[in-house]
């Protein structure tokens, strides 16, 4: 593997959600300290599943894994991380200020914006501080899905020139003075990544078009703040030998090799290597040991596994959601596991059914228009633009409060608004103007992956807590997060792929969703091999493995749920996406894996 040479101390993996990211970053870790090196294995993730990879209790604290010698790993909790800043940013000042000034900090605090800078603070730790690190030859991060890991490398920078001219208190970040001492940190933690000697980015992607043109853009975005060391990890490539009487097979090889030939020219230029597919789950030491290796051809006997599941297909959920009329249809899940494809589906079946449809994302990295592929009577479509609601919200701020102000405190007033936080504000006020259509129309958003939901979801409870706070019990109001938790209003719907990591993930989305008050809805199984009929060995295979997990949907998990099959052409545009929510007109799919003998 290119990217294992000669290796510097920091390895950074990134890329679109579902492509692999953690189990690469584990595989390379203990393919690092099985060669003798001592390696500390760093998730950045709000969604990370690195202790279910391992079967660890890992958590926000540097562990052993037994199994392996010389190998340590850490996840980064934001929220733990988050109450350990509040507790260092309040500690000081209680019983020397005012209750109410302190109060008042605490408020500032509590929002979102503070978890994200407060799991950067532990993670520019781990970049600077020898006394953490020094025994360790390399230090391996599996990064967050790219929107949140470019925001993440750009905060060093974004956050020493935000304290370098900064006067007066920063809104989420408590008082400036209190984190002056950071500047050398944050300096110290831009000149690490920006050094090829030190860090080595890895671009982790599938051969999908659609994939491979948002590495690119990536790859263009982390060069332009410096990070030059890059290399291109084309991951779960189907071999040709499987495509031997297999239609299925051969039409996924062909769309994949057409992706491979078509590579964006940025990326070409990059070291490049290639993982094939494997038959097996990415879960335990056996299985990650092989995934770096050369595979061996699958054995054509089956594994005994005999199972016949009637599962119902997509078109049954939208039925249940037409007959409502109008709400709001929230997608949600890990990323990669296709709830862009699905929201159009969705979309674009209640459309034609002659219903009103607005069709939005929260996604950063979605591609909403390029999977609609064409436009449809009672189907409107739009994108939640970060950098657009940004200066749209700024623009607001410096007419209304700003207007009001002399020279000095409109200065200081556009320079609270270049901080990081102010996004986070815009973006959530589009999401709140979205919700509100849902009581005339059907709204049905594809949300950002896993992570960055919660984040929303989380500014939507701190604006909920503080409208009830500054409201009398006499008074009727409605705010975002009691529209979410009203199941006549909300529909959740969480997507997954019939995998073990993706299903735990949900579970452990969902477990988040209930804490919020928010039941889901439906579950939604998507890209599912067992809903076809393969005769590629790698593919049974994992149609096989597929089985146990579908059943702990059906019968573990999910109140009601769906199907979704893999298909052999990409679901791009109105007549494939159709086909997704069940046009052969079957009610339910049959899904059997026979034994082979």
């Amino acid at each position: 593997m290119k990217f294992l040479d000669r290796a510097p101390r920091f390895l950074f993996f990134t890329g679109k959600g579902g492509v692999g990211k953690t189990s690469i970053a584990c595989a390379t870790a203990i393919r690092l300290a099985d060669a003798g090196r001592q390696v500390l294995l760093v998730s950045t993730d709000p969604a990370s599943n690195v202790g279910q990879v391992f079967s660890v209790n890992i958590g926000n604290r540097i562990t052993a894994i037994p199994a392996v010698n010389g190998l340590a790993a850490l996840e980064i909790d934001p929220q733990a991380a988050a109450q350990a800043y509040r507790d260092r940013i309040l500690g000081p000042v209680r019983g020397v200020l005012p209750d109410g000034v302190v109060k008042g900090i605490e408020e500032q605090l509590s929002g979102a914006c503070t978890t994200e800078i407060a799991a950067f603070d532990e993670f520019t730790a781990l970049l600077t501080d020898s006394a953490l690190t020094a025994g360790y030859d390399h230090i391996v991060f599996d990064t967050a899905p790219t929107g949140h890991t470019i925001r993440l490398l750009q905060l060093p920078g974004a956050w020493s020139g935000f304290l370098e001219t900064g006067k007066g208190d920063a809104s989420c970040l408590g008082p400036l003075a209190g984190l002056a001492k950071q500047r050398s940190q944050y300096k110290q933690a831009v000149e690490a990544l920006a050094d090829p000697m030190r860090s080595r980015l890895i671009l982790v992607a599938r051969a999908q078009h659609s994939t491979l043109w948002e590495v690119a853009r990536t790859h263009e975005e982390l060069e332009a703040i410096g990070l030059s060391q890059q290399y291109l990890l084309i991951n779960g490539i189907l071999p040709a030998r499987e495509t031997a009487q297999d239609s299925l097979a051969t039409a996924l090889y062909r769309r994949e090799q057409r992706a491979l030939a078509e590579i964006p020219q940025a990326l070409a230029a990059l070291p490049i290597d290639r993982i094939e597919l494997k038959p097996f789950n990415l879960v335990g030491l056996a299985a990650l040991r092989q995934l770096l290796c050369a595979a061996a051809p699958v054995s054509t006997r089956s594994e005994g596994i005999r199972s016949t599941i009637q599962a119902p297909n997509l078109s049954k959920l939208v039925d249940e959601i037409a007959a409502d009329g109008h709400g709001l249809v929230m997608l949600m899940g890990k990323g990669g596991v296709g709830k862009t494809t699905l929201a159009a589906a969705v979309a674009v079946e209640l459309a034609r059914r002659g219903l009103p449809v607005h069709l939005t994302t929260s996604d950063p990295a979605a591609h909403l228009s390029e999977t609609l592929d064409g436009a449809l009577d009672h189907l409107s479509v739009s994108r939640i633009d970060p950098h657009a609601e940004t200066e749209r919200y700024r623009q607001h701020v410096l007419a209304s409060k700003g207007a009001k102000l002399d020279a000095a405190g409109r200065a200081l007033l556009e320079e609270d608004l270049r901080s990081p936080c102010t996004e986070e504000i815009a973006v959530f006020q589009a999401f709140s103007r979205i919700i509100r259509e849902a009581g005339k129309k059907f709204v049905v958003m594809d949300t950002a992956p896993t992570g960055h939901t919660l984040l929303l979801l989380d500014a939507t409870g701190a604006y909920h807590r503080e409208v009830s706070r500054q409201m009398d019990s006499s008074t009727h109001f409605l705010t975002p997060m009691m529209q979410l938790q009203d199941p006549k209003q909300t529909k959740v719907i969480l997507v997954t792929l019939a995998e073990t990591t993706p299903v735990l993930e949900a579970v452990n989305l969902q477990a988040d969703l209930r804490r919020a008050g928010i039941e889901p809805w439906a579950w939604v199984i998507n890209n599912c091999i067992a809903a076809n009929v393969v005769h590629s060995p790698l593919l049974r295979q994992r149609a096989a493995n597929e089985i146990p997990e579908i059943e702990a949907v059906a019968k573990r998990h999910a109140q009601r749920y769906a199907v979704v099959p893999l298909l052999a052409d990409e679901p791009v545009g109105v007549r494939r996406l159709l086909a997704l929510t069940g046009g052969n007109g079957l009610d339910a799919l049959n899904i059997t894996i026979p034994t082979e003998q």
